[in-house]
């Protein structure tokens, strides 16, 4: 079982980076975000069933443990399970002027927002952005043309 985390770990690692950077200004807070994810993604691992695409079970995760750390800037953990030793933040993978403004601007919305638009931004379906957030589809297309206009005004 270890060994399959490390490389499902692996194998997604952007996902993790992409909502640590969106959640997260500082290099370290990043890091912190990113241990916390995996962590959360290690004590979930064991009851994944497989309903879902692995990659939308991580998003799921990852966005929760963000929007909780960020909310009570410290998420009240029971560590009694043991992570695999090998898994830490590592290097993150090296992002251009113009990724750093767009994170910036992220950064400027709401949780919900800064959801939906990572889950979009990851060419997730409105189907699929439905399905992880928990709303309608046509009300994730309604925000998400919103959110668009409000990026467009920041980026501007």
């Amino acid at each position: 079982m270890e060994t399959a985390f490390i490389k499902l770990i692996s194998d997604h690692q952007k996902i993790i980076y992409k909502v640590c950077k969106t959640y997260r200004v500082s290099r370290e807070d990043q890091e912190d975000l990113f241990q916390e994810i995996v962590y959360q993604l290690w004590k979930s691992y064991p009851s994944f069933r497989g309903e879902s695409k692995i990659s939308s079970w991580m998003y799921r995760i990852a966005l929760n443990t963000a929007i909780a750390v960020y909310r009570k800037n410290k998420l009240p953990v029971d560590y009694v399970d043991k992570m695999p030793e090998q898994m830490h933040a590592g290097t993150a993978p090296q992002t251009s002027e113009n990724e750093e403004r767009l994170f910036e601007a992220l950064r400027t919305l709401n949780d919900a927002e800064k959801a939906l638009i990572s889950l979009y931004l990851d060419d997730f379906t409105y189907h699929e952005i439905a399905a992880i957030t928990g709303i309608t589809e046509s009300n994730t297309g309604v925000r998400l043309n919103r959110i668009k206009t409000k990026l467009k005004k920041i980026l501007n």
